[in-house]
């Protein structure tokens, strides 16, 4: 094949499918650009009109629009989750990709809202689809920090898993000892409520629907709140150790795999850094 015929492929053009992938997966044109930009303000007016609908005296009085709105922005969406479909190189892929899933079930609601109307307000969930801001304002270069925060979770996930099976217990004892205590007659009925009392002492929410009312009660309800003070700290100090610690390796291995320069010794250039920030000579590649 000549250079000629290879030229002519390289710019043969573009198929229906490919244009409307560029359009609705692509960010880099002016075109992807806008219908981001676009479908990020109908998302955001999506969860504002759920949100209003709440509200009784806004939805007995705009009930007929805020429907109409609703279903043109599912059908909307539902045709945007069609190209999708027909234009990703993997449909299968995208479906069950993070935002595949939640392009789905960004519209499921209004469909299932035909069987149980409560579930209209699961709309709410296409907030997430305002993730794609990222894309746009191109701030995936956060995703490194991202990384090294759930890397920090992940590894003190059994220190997390004994933190929180040692409040259960302590919530379980304090929730026991209250029902013994107080009793049905100061609102503790049975050992579950008493647990609920428990949970939202010590995480200092204190809801005041139920209280103990006796000297001893009383004394076991401080020691509880003093407990829930001291609760606070330690998982910060667990995640905060190992971010610590992460942001320790992450500046080491970016240090082992920066450049040095020949000229000036200067050894924190970045992979593809192609001259010296210090004395302008060219960096060994």
């Amino acid at each position: 094949m000549s250079d000629a015929q290879t030229f002519s492929q390289k710019q043969s053009p573009k198929t229906t499918k490919e244009r409307v992938y560029d359009v609705i997966f692509g960010y880099d044109s002016k075109a992807g650009r806008w219908f981001d930009l676009a479908l990020i303000c109908m998302i955001t007016a999506s969860v504002l009109a759920v949100m209003l609908d709440s509200v009784l005296s806004i939805h007995q009085k705009y009930t007929a629009l805020l429907f109409t709105l609703e279903w043109i922005f599912t059908v909307c969406f539902t045709i945007e989750y069609g190209f999708r479909i027909y234009s990703s190189p993997k449909p299968r892929t995208y479906i069950f990709s993070f935002y595949g899933i939640i392009d789905l079930l960004s519209i499921l609601p209004t469909y299932i809202a035909f069987l149980f109307p409560a579930a209209a307000y699961l709309i709410i969930v296409r907030i997430l689809r305002v993730l794609r801001i990222f894309r746009i304002l191109k701030m995936f270069r956060y995703i490194g920090e991202a990384d090294i925060l759930f890397s920090a979770l992940l590894k003190a996930r059994r220190k997390i898993f004994v933190f929180m099976f040692t409040v259960l217990i302590l919530i379980t004892i304090f929730g026991t000892l209250m029902f013994i205590i107080e009793g049905p007659t100061n609102g503790f009925v049975n050992i579950p409520q008493s647990i609920y009392w428990a949970i939202v002492t010590i995480t200092t929410v204190g809801y005041g629907d139920i209280s103990p009312h006796t000297p001893f009660g009383q004394a076991i309800a401080a020691l509880a709140m003093i407990c829930g003070y001291a609760i606070i700290a330690v998982p910060t100090g667990i995640i905060g150790a190992e971010i610590l610690q992460e942001f320790k390796l992450d500046g080491t291995r970016k240090h082992n795999n920066s450049k040095r320069c020949g000229e000036c010794g200067l050894d924190s250039h970045a992979n593809d850094a192609s001259f010296c920030r210090v004395c302008g000579s060219k960096l060994a590649s």
